[in-house]
């Protein structure tokens, strides 16, 4: 059994009874750094109505609370599934150093659990997308967003 193997035997039972107990889609998250669990998730998207509420972003969001970062450096997460681009993305931003999955796109298929098809969507230029994705570079006089934010950060 490789180090990689008992994180993820524990996404897959999270993801069980995620199934089994809750009711929940087949997905669990368990996100770790220096070989100690710091964080897990499951889907709770049905339960909380919020189609964000995947396993890896739950588990992001309590290692980020837990730890008082927003930076998550170090870590891996472990997922029973195929992450989605959107939790690939979060990962990529909170600076997560690797992911390791269980089960592919192609196993989740036959179920309608493959995010195979929105990767495809992401690989295509912007004006060829499904949905529209335009640049506008409208501006409020006086106000610079940007130059505000950076005014307010400490130090």
């Amino acid at each position: 059994m490789t180090a990689h193997e008992p994180f993820l035997i524990q996404a897959i039972d999270l993801a069980r009874r995620n199934v089994e107990e809750q009711g929940g889609r087949p997905f669990g998250a368990v996100l770790v750094r220096d070989g100690t669990v710091i964080a897990t998730g499951v889907n709770q998207m049905g339960a909380t109505g919020d189609p964000t509420a995947h396993a890896e972003l739950q588990a992001i969001r309590a290692a980020s609370r837990d730890l008082g970062s927003l930076r998550l450096d170090g870590c891996t997460v472990y997922a029973s599934g195929h992450p989605c681009p959107m939790c690939l993305a979060a990962m990529t931003m909170t600076g997560i150093d690797a992911v390791y999955y269980a089960h592919s796109n192609e196993d989740g298929a036959p179920f309608g659990l493959s995010t195979a098809g929105v990767y495809a969507e992401l690989a295509k230029p912007l004006g060829e997308r499904a949905m529209t994705v335009r640049h506008l570079p409208v501006r409020v006089a006086g106000t610079d967003l940007y130059a505000l934010w950076r005014h307010r950060q400490p130090g």
